[in-house]
C-alpha cells in the first residue's frame, strides 16, 4: 500500500521512534508502514492519522 506516513512524519519533525511510541506500536512497525509492506488495521492508520494532525486521506489514499 502506497501511503504518505514518512512524508508527513518529517514535515512533523518527528523520529520514527517517537511516532511509535505516540500510537502504541514498534518503530519496525512503522517502518513497515512507511515502506508499504505492513497494512496497518482501521484503528492504526487513525492513531497515526491524530499523531501526524492529517486526514486518513491525506494519508493513505491517492487523488487519481
Amino acid at each position: 500500500m502506497k501511503n504518505n506516513v514518512k512524508i508527513a512524519r518529517i514535515k512533523a519533525s518527528l523520529k520514527q521512534e517517537q511516532l511509535a511510541s505516540q500510537t502504541g506500536v514498534t518503530r519496525q512497525t512503522i517502518g513497515l508502514i512507511e515502506k508499504g509492506t505492513y497494512n496497518p488495521s482501521l484503528q492504526l492508520c487513525v492513531a497515526i492519522a491524530k499523531a501526524l494532525n492529517k486526514t486518513l486521506d491525506e494519508l493513505f489514499w491517492e487523488v487519481e
